[in-house]
């Protein structure tokens, strides 16, 4: 992978359970690291299901190797989040990860609008 190729600048994120005075579970997500990445369309797909559509995109995230990284986790990327869907190391080298996502679209959107 050459390093001309991660232009993009993205954020992992774990999620961590804190609880407030109450005891009651507040979700939470904090930040890993930010890397330099690259972000690749696959396919885009929309279908029609329980009478609403719902937009799927499925994305490549390509970055350097880096231990910790799960499907738990998700990526901002320009005012985007993308869900990990599943981590592939390359030729199992610890060289570059390949994280398939899929983008997170706000309720009541479609990729229309």
């Amino acid at each position: 992978m050459k390093i001309g190729k991660l232009r993009h600048r993205v954020t992992l994120q774990e999620y961590v359970a804190a609880r407030d005075s109450f005891g009651a579970e507040i979700p939470t997500w904090v930040d890993v690291a930010t890397v330099w990445a690259s972000v690749s369309p696959i396919s885009g797909k929309e279908y029609f299901a329980s009478h609403q559509i719902n937009a799927e995109v499925s994305t490549k995230i390509t970055m350097r190797y880096r231990p910790g990284i799960t499907p738990k986790m998700k990526v901002l990327f320009n005012n985007r989040c993308f869900d990990i869907l599943s981590v592939l190391s390359f030729e199992e080298r610890g060289i570059e990860l390949a994280l398939m996502c899929k983008e997170r679209v706000p309720d009541g959107q479609t990729s229309e609008g």
